[in-house]
């Protein structure tokens, strides 16, 4: 495995006072706070624990929960998922969502938004309008929220499974009906454009759990339309078991040729028994009761650390978000970093010790020049020098 030298710096540094005196030969200790590459989860449960919707036990062990998450992650994912975030026209859930969100960071984390455009979980109440009124309307749900949440989530996965968006079959919906009629490059250049329109300086994602080359060649025909996509967003739910490296290191390979950074946007690995290899839809697998296991919270904490190493050793991967932090999350599975009792698993603390230990560069201290400069050496990101009577911030990148 690499030495991650691609995610360190060696670089000259100017200190200074509040009032901007060069610190000269001065004694500072240094202390990285945050590194280049942001660790997130998805952190839905935060809109109950902020609202204090939540009474008694279920509400002392929730916020256990965010607290565990606030500790280890710094970027968090929150929902809209239309359905549930506008469930009848014009009642939206924006005050819970906008409270949650700045709730978190004030805690230091950013905020991101998923999705704006998506098939799944789509609002019943769209069937009833005809496909121009749909996409009319599609398009103003992304301008409102996008503007609404300006400067509090400027990070969002735009549209959501555009791979299988057009021939998903499993119920009708308004969005695969918009899909159909406008085609795929025609959806996504006009959703990205209406979210770009929005917030100028929004980073937008597109995002699948599809990592055939249908997706890549997806990608290749929205670059070469013109669609201004920031992030390629990499789903990998691994209820099955852990990708092995050789498929992990092809679709790295294979998504890095675009030049784009990657978020690894949805990452799930169980520590319980492993879905049957035999299910092809995820979704149709979702026993009433799944159990984690001894055995499986190791096999669980050794593949993440597995997975986790070669998603930061390739230079394209800039954020990397689990998705279940909780267990009983999507599929009722036991793919949470804990458990709902707020017990940390082996994988809680083996992700801890890598985003803030191994992947940190440890405390030091240095002794400034004449006219305040020092070399600096480590890890990428953000880091303090305190010195006697305050301390500043500065970027290493």
């Amino acid at each position: 495995m690499s030495n991650y030298s691609h995610r360190k710096v060696t670089s000259t540094v100017k200190f200074t006072d509040v009032n901007g005196k060069p610190l000269a030969n001065e004694k500072l200790t240094i202390k990285q706070k945050k590194g280049s590459v942001k660790f997130g989860c998805s952190g839905f449960e935060t809109l109950q624990v902020v609202s204090g919707e939540l009474k008694g036990e279920e509400k002392t062990k929730a916020e256990a929960r965010v607290e565990r998450m606030v500790e280890i992650f710094d970027l968090i994912t929150l929902p809209f998922y239309w359905g549930r975030y506008e469930p009848v026209e014009g009642k939206h859930d924006t005050e819970r969502t906008i409270n949650a969100a700045k709730w978190l960071i004030e805690r230091g984390c950013t905020v991101k938004g998923h999705p704006l455009c998506w098939h799944t979980v789509c609002a019943d109440w769209l069937m009833e309008y005809s496909d121009e009124v749909i996409l009319k309307k599609q398009l103003e749900r992304i301008n409102r929220d996008v503007t609404r949440f300006k400067g509090v989530i400027d990070i969002w996965d735009v549209i959501n499974e555009v791979v299988i968006m057009p021939v998903f079959d499993r119920y009708d919906n308004a969005v695969t009906r918009i899909c159909k009629r406008e085609g795929q490059v025609g959806l996504v250049k006009k959703v990205f454009d209406e979210a770009r329109k929005s917030n100028p300086e929004s980073v937008l994602l597109i995002n699948d759990f599809d990592m055939s080359t249908d997706y890549s060649d997806l990608i290749t025909k929205l670059l070469d339309a013109g669609v201004c996509i920031d992030v390629i967003g990499l789903q990998s739910h691994m209820h099955q078991g852990v990708w092995h490296e050789e498929k992990t290191l092809e679709v790295l390979d294979r998504f890095s040729k675009f030049g784009l950074p990657l978020h690894f946007t949805e990452i799930n690995m169980v520590s319980g028994d492993l879905m049957p290899p035999h299910i092809v839809d995820l979704n149709d697998f979702v026993p009433d009761i799944w159990h984690t296991t001894p055995e499986g919270e190791a096999r669980q904490a050794e593949d993440l650390v597995s997975f986790y190493k070669h998603l930061y050793n390739c230079p394209k991967v800039e954020a990397v978000t689990y998705w279940s932090f909780t267990d009983g999350g999507w599929l009722n599975a036991p793919a949470g970093l804990i458990t709902k009792d707020a017990r940390k698993k082996p994988s809680y603390d083996a992700l801890y010790n890598l985003i803030h230990k191994e992947w940190l560069t440890p405390e030091f201290q240095i002794t400034t020049d004449s006219n305040g400069f020092a070399e600096i050496s480590g890890f990428k990101g953000t880091y303090t020098g305190a010195y006697t009577g305050g301390e500043m911030e500065f970027v290493l990148c």
